[in-house]
């Protein structure tokens, strides 16, 4: 199974370059995040005629995450739990050839001071209390999306720029590391573990992408069941560099049978 997950930063504005991909890289099941438009508005049309289901969870202009499969998916949940007045799109999960597969877009955080960081870190604190639920059911799941947090020093251009920012406090890492340390393997690295200069997303200015000035903040955590089945898993740079492209690129997960 090919899972990819992709923050398509609007997917009405960026349809030609996702469908495109799509094609070309074929994978089983796609996660996105910010696809900045309302449930009814997502062009379903355009990933049925790819041969996918969608299960999509919108929101005017901001955020909203959906997952595609080429197999229905079933047990669909469309809000994380432990805060029910939160209406903010951001999370959908479901069962894809037998695997619970979630597609989050964790908030950013910024600025600091403000309620933007301290939701950042009650959503993180939701996500390790679901997490713990999930692996308690000794099921196999995927966790992928945009967890916009940069988990190391190598995983940012320049650390020392980056401390004070929500992506790379202390306190969002120390999170992080509390929902790993629940027993998740973090894909990529357990794939790369010296990988460096590994960046997901480049921001469109100051010429971040021509001079690789890149953050990893697009992560798949696995459970123990699910990383015995870990193959693979990649950075997929091209998308990036297309006209209209989104700030982010793909990453793309293999899971054997």
């Amino acid at each position: 199974m090919r899972i990819a997950t992709w923050n398509v930063n609007s997917v009405k504005a960026r349809l030609g370059n996702v469908t495109e991909w799509l094609d070309s890289a074929k994978p089983d099941v796609v996660l996105f995040q910010e696809i900045k438009c309302e449930t009814a508005a997502f062009p379903l049309q355009a990933f049925q005629d790819l041969g996918y289901h969608c299960a999509v969870v919108g929101q005017k202009a901001y955020n909203g995450v959906a997952l595609l499969s080429r197999e229905e998916p079933t047990d669909i949940i469309t809000r994380l739990p432990g805060e029910p007045e939160d209406e903010q799109a951001r999370y959908v999960e479901a069962t894809v050839g037998g695997i619970r597969i979630a597609s989050l877009y964790l908030p950013n955080g910024n600025p600091v001071g403000t309620e933007k960081y301290p939701y950042k870190l009650r959503w993180m604190d939701r996500l390790k209390a679901h997490a713990a639920s999930l692996l308690a059911q000794e099921i196999p799941f995927v966790l992928g999306g945009d967890y916009n947090v940069i988990p190391e020093a190598r995983d940012v251009y320049d650390p020392a720029a980056w401390i004070t920012d929500a992506l790379f406090r202390p306190e969002t890492r120390a999170k992080f590391r509390e929902i790993t340390h629940l027993g998740l393997v973090e894909a990529f690295r357990a794939v790369h573990p010296d990988a460096d200069r590994a960046f997901t997303f480049w921001d469109y200015q100051a010429g971040a992408w021509p001079r690789d000035n890149g953050l990893r903040i697009d992560h798949f955590l696995l459970s123990p069941q699910a990383a015995d089945r870990l193959v693979g898993c990649a950075i997929d740079k091209g998308p990036r560099g297309k006209e209209k492209a989104s700030d982010h690129t793909p990453v793309v997960l293999e899971l054997v049978a």
